[in-house]
């Protein structure tokens, strides 16, 4: 069963609006219905890493986030990692990335692309 919820109303998982505009330019060339899917996979300097690709595919008991017209999809064996976590979309002068906030995080790395929980 796939649950699909507002951004603004999830608790399990949100998106900033910054990351939402950046998704849908990112999206808007790709074949419709094409959403940003986030995972996490075992390694990285400390322990787990976020992953990030682009896909049409659904899975069905994914979690789909959406906001101002963006669709990010949360793989299901990452919920429990990543619950009540923010992705947002930083540009400053180190660069551009997606970041994530997660409450579950005990430690990261420097550049936020591994965490520990």
């Amino acid at each position: 069963m796939t649950t699909t919820i507002d951004a603004s109303e999830s608790a399990l998982f949100s998106l900033t609006a910054s990351a939402a505009k950046r998704i849908l330019r990112i999206t808007a060339d790709e074949p419709p219905g094409t959403a940003l899917k986030i995972t996490v996979k075992g390694g990285g300097c400390q322990g787990f890493s976020y992953g990030f690709d682009l896909t049409a595919e659904r899975v069905s008991d994914e979690l789909v986030v959406e906001r101002d017209g963006a669709t990010v999809l949360v793989d299901p064996a990452a919920l429990d990692l990543i619950a009540g976590a923010e992705l947002d979309f930083v540009d400053n002068l180190i660069g551009q990335s997606f970041q994530i906030k997660n409450p579950n995080a005990a430690s990261t790395c420097g550049c936020g692309t591994s965490f520990s929980v």
